[in-house]
């Protein structure tokens, strides 16, 4: 696999197809834990882990257990116990390492485990990649650099967001439109924004 195909990976999944302004996924811990950029980087490398993690170990699981045995219907759900254990095991060690990162990011942090970019990335990889003629390795590359583009593009635009919103904070905002009302155009603009790369890769 050569490094322009990676590339091309983690370019796609980062901008172009971007799992919240594009794909509409992730939006509650977007618009949660976006009120302070310490809790949104604290959010984005948890939710980086967790996504890169399970994304490889969903595909090998699909792959060398589900396909060969011919029980690929239950994928969502044994997707679901692997991103559940991996979001316990960042959720103790976030507690233990970091108790004031754990306390801000709250209870959006075991949300992880309901967090639908998560799941739908490894879904993707799955619909999007998967092929029975495809070897294993290159497929668990492409779908571990989706996951590597996906988890950053998430970081991106959830830090962007929340240095916009402590911006507006401070800014003369009119009491009707101040909170969730101006974060929402915000956001709406953003996904404009990025609407203009659609079709680069």
């Amino acid at each position: 696999m050569s490094f322009t195909i990676f590339a091309t990976a983690i370019i796609s999944a980062m901008l172009i197809n971007n799992v919240i302004l594009s794909q509409f996924l992730g939006i509650c811990p977007f618009l949660g834990v976006s009120k302070k950029s310490s809790a949104a980087i604290g959010m984005s490398a948890a939710v980086l882990f967790v996504m890169v993690i399970s994304s490889a170990v969903t595909y090998t699981l699909y792959d060398l257990v589900l396909y060969q045995y011919g029980i690929p219907y239950i994928s969502t759900i044994a997707f679901i116990l692997v991103i559940a254990s991996l979001v316990q095991f960042v959720e103790m060690f976030i507690k233990k390492t970091s108790k004031s990162l754990y306390k801000s990011l709250g209870i959006y942090l075991p949300l992880i485990t309901t967090n639908c970019a998560i799941l739908g990335v490894s879904e993707g990889n799955i619909t999007n990649i998967w092929t029975e003629t495809m070897p294993y390795w290159e497929g668990l590359f492409i779908a571990v650099s989706t996951a590597v583009g996906t988890g950053l593009g998430f970081g991106l635009i959830i830090f962007a967001f929340s240095s916009i919103r402590e911006k507006l904070d401070a800014s003369n905002v009119p009491a009707a439109w101040k909170g969730v009302p101006i974060s929402l155009v915000v956001a709406g603009i953003m996904s404009l924004a990025f609407l203009g790369l659609a079709g680069i890769i």
